[in-house]
């Protein structure tokens, strides 16, 4: 599972969550302060319904003939009724009631002012000095559906509000990191040779100080890379130097002179001299393809290089080269140095590696494939998985310096290559065969 997070997703969920959560605690703070409101509403309503039928019910019940005894008041129509209220003396007899009122809700005796019950909120009143009392009864399960209503009222637009909210922060939050993905852009597509400054308009103050430290950094690397480029360069010409002037003298003291003993000694130096040198010639060619220039800032034609590479080593071991290149270009951002030691590594480890009577064959794609493949031996899958670390042979019989795989690889590696190594090669029972599948630029 990736570790990764993404600044534009956790922004728009954060927010998004954020927002929700503030609507939610609004639509509850609402609720509470509805709920409040209309407890007040509702009582008030109880207040002014007792005292407007307290005066009716007194007359009504002192008008009376007779026993003064219990009365139901008459509906005008069925209809359903949330306040209900009794008419009780201040012993507790029933002496009026409305038509649906259940005796049961109320207490024994009246009481004056607000009360509460399980099911009911219940206000009382009283007239004639304390002798008649009216009592007016809500249940409360009106009150918490009033309150429910509303606050279902209040949540109900956050159905279709957070959707929007989430559409407007994603949208909101990408128009202003714009600038930052172009940043980000900027510096993905470009090639590993390209140090070139990041420049990007109107980037927001916080990625500004990022962008100004990575052009930073390209300056630091473009320099190294310069001055690693400009030493290797001066140390194989100071290194060439000395070694062909002693070759030079070396050569003239076996021409001058007549001791056998001397001729042969100096034909040991002279070997090992040529043996030195092209160990320097490696090694200065090693220390370049890790020096990171495998990649150019343009994009060159790969096809005349290789065909400049495989004809001096067709004036070394004429006959023993089989080119096939295709007709058209094959362009690549592949440094034409880099190319070109890559290829002179590949033929060489070939020819000294293959069977001498046998051809080896170089070829070149349109796509940009390239292969060297030589007759010979059989790699063990060993030693075939040790060929491209330094100094490491698959014949020690054979001259060579071990590390010519390990340059191939090196620029292959800062290139973005893919260095693949086959025994036997692809359609035979023997050999060894080199494939790299070079970028190719439209």
């Amino acid at each position: 599972m990736s570790t990764k997070s993404s600044l534009h997703r956790t922004l728009g969920t954060w927010l998004t969550l954020g927002v929700t959560l503030l609507w939610l605690l609004g639509v509850i703070a609402s609720g509470v302060v509805a709920r409040h409101e209309m407890n007040e509403v509702f009582d008030s309503a109880l207040e002014e319904t007792a005292q407007r039928i307290l005066p009716l019910a007194v007359t009504d019940i002192l008008n009376r003939e007779g026993d003064p005894s219990l009365e139901r008041a008459l509906a005008l129509k069925e209809h359903n009724e949330y306040l209900t209220y009794l008419v009780r003396d201040k012993l507790g007899k029933l002496l009026l009631q409305s038509h649906d009122a259940d005796p049961d809700i109320f207490g024994t005796k009246p009481r004056e002012g607000f009360s509460d019950t399980l099911t009911h909120r219940i206000y009382g009143e009283s007239a004639i000095s304390g002798t008649l009392y009216i009592e007016v009864a809500e249940p409360l399960d009106h009150r918490r559906e009033a309150v429910l209503d509303t606050s279902l009222a209040l949540l109900l637009p956050l159905i279709f509000l957070i959707p929007i909210s989430l559409v407007g922060v994603w949208w909101v939050i990408k128009r202003s990191l714009r600038r930052v993905v172009q940043l980000q852009q900027s510096i993905e597509v470009r090639g590993g040779g390209d140090l070139s400054p990041v420049a990007v308009e109107r980037l927001p103050e916080e990625f500004e100080p990022i962008m100004i430290s990575v052009n930073r950094l390209l300056e630091r690397l473009r320099r190294a890379l310069e001055a690693e480029r400009s030493f290797t360069a001066n140390s194989a010409h100071e290194l060439r130097t000395p070694l062909a002037t002693a070759l030079a003298k070396l050569q003239r003291l076996k021409t001058e002179t007549q001791d056998t003993g001397v001729k042969v000694r100096a034909s040991e130096i002279e070997e090992s001299l040529r043996t030195l040198s092209r160990l320097s010639e490696k090694l200065l060619e090693l220390a370049k393809a890790e020096g990171g220039s495998a990649l150019s800032e343009q994009a060159n034609n790969l096809v005349p290089i290789l065909r400049m590479v495989a004809s001096d080593y067709d004036h070394q071991a004429p006959g023993r080269l089989l080119l096939n290149l295709p007709d058209g270009d094959v362009t690549s951002l592949l440094d034409l140095d880099a190319f070109a030691i890559l290829v002179r590594n590949l033929i060489e480890n070939a020819l000294r590696h293959g069977t001498d009577n046998e051809p080896v064959n170089v070829s070149l794609t349109g796509e940009g494939i390239l292969r060297v493949v030589n007759r010979g031996e059989l790699v063990p899958p060993e030693k075939l998985a040790l060929l491209r670390n330094r100094f490491v042979r698959s014949d020690t019989k054979t001259v060579g310096s071990g590390i010519g795989l390990a340059i191939v690889d090196a620029i292959a590696s800062g290139a973005g290559i893919t260095l693949n190594l086959r025994s036997p090669a692809s359609g035979q029972s023997d050999g060894f065969e080199a494939e790299l599948n070079i970028a190719v630029v439209e």
